[in-house]
């Protein structure tokens, strides 16, 4: 297999499925303190479905090689790297002060993806597929500047210094808010080109106007890995904007909707331009993230709505990088089969 890698999802009580042979390279687990191994990200939000720490966690055939350089912790398998880093603000604060410009979280942001995509060059694994950021108090205003706004203009300042591409060839990525701690990034990058996906109902995120912030967020809303075997999908954090503009506030159950309606654009898209990955709503694999844990039921029933009652889904308490958005869904698909 050429991308060597499956994505598997984590049940608990059950011990997760593990077909023979592979191993575990990699995973992110919610509701906990601590991740089970590494490289492994421990996201402490609370875990709506189901009630318990959970985990996307990756295995592969191929071996497996382990390492830590400049801060980053990162697994090889085949074609693909994880990594995983996580930033303080207070470790860079006395730098932020120093420069007299921008804000911890700034640095914060720029270090942690200055520090990735110097592991990236350097394994040969450099072409970034999927990324996760985990952001705190990512609604807050400090300075006059929205938090997410701020770590906007660290991850492009860092994405430019590397000389990568601020639009295009971007890859596919979510930003989550959790509370106080440091700022953790989880990533995928691959030995070759994904294939950026945008969404024909949406504006691209890094062409937002200036009305969301001093810098546009990069990330495409999707990105396909291309090889031998099925391709794999990462649809980004995906939420109830049209154009650039959030739409029903206040309502999460038409919110859910048009998320899955942008979701299902998404699909068209790579069905267009990618034919051999043609993929139905129902074979996503999602994390749901909540605004509030109160509207579990509502957006649970959404989901079983439009993806079927065997949807495999988990439901994770989290802030949305608008404050007006109270859900927002993440999904994946193609993943190969080891048993094959």
């Amino acid at each position: 297999m050429t991308a060597a890698a499956v994505l598997g999802l984590a049940w608990p009580p059950a011990a997760p499925a593990q077909p023979p042979g592979a191993q575990v390279f990699g995973e992110i687990v919610f509701g906990s303190s601590a991740a089970a191994l590494q490289p492994g990200l421990a996201v402490a939000c609370p875990v709506l479905v189901p009630a318990q720490p959970w985990a996307l966690r990756w295995q592969s055939a191929a071996p497996v090689l382990r390492g830590e350089a400049g801060g980053v912790s990162f697994a090889e398998s085949g074609e693909l790297l994880f990594a995983t880093i996580s930033v303080d603000e207070r470790a860079v604060a006395d730098a932020a002060r120093a420069a007299a410009a921008g804000s911890a979280l700034e640095h914060a942001a720029r270090r942690a993806y200055e520090a990735l995509f110097a592991l990236l060059d350097a394994r040969g694994h450099g072409k970034l597929l999927r990324v996760w950021n985990y952001v705190p108090r990512i609604n807050e205003v400090e300075g006059g500047l929205e938090r997410y706004r701020q770590f906007n203009i660290g991850r492009q300042d860092a994405f430019a210094g590397a000389g990568r591409v601020l639009e295009g060839a971007v890859p596919a990525a979510c930003a989550l808010g959790v509370g106080d701690g440091a700022l953790a990034i989880a990533c995928l990058a691959s030995r070759r080109t994904p294939l950026a996906i945008e969404n024909p109902r949406q504006v691209s995120a890094y062409h937002y106007p200036s009305a969301y912030g001093p810098r546009s967020p990069t990330f495409a809303r999707a990105a396909l890995l291309r090889g031998e075997d099925k391709p794999l999908l990462f649809i980004s954090g995906t939420a109830s904007i049209v154009g650039h503009r959030s739409l029903h506030v206040g309502d999460v159950v038409a919110q859910t909707h048009e998320t899955f309606d942008n979701i299902e654009a998404v699909l068209a898209e790579c069905a267009r331009v990618a034919p051999e990955a043609r993929y139905r709503v129902d074979e996503l694999a999602c994390v749901v993230y909540l605004r509030r844990a109160a509207d579990l039921d509502a957006v649970r029933a959404v989901v079983e709505q439009r993806l079927g009652p065997r949807a495999q889904c988990t439901y994770v308490e989290a802030d949305i990088c608008r404050a007006d958005l109270l859900v927002e869904i993440e999904a994946s698909a193609g993943h190969p089969n080891l048993e094959a």
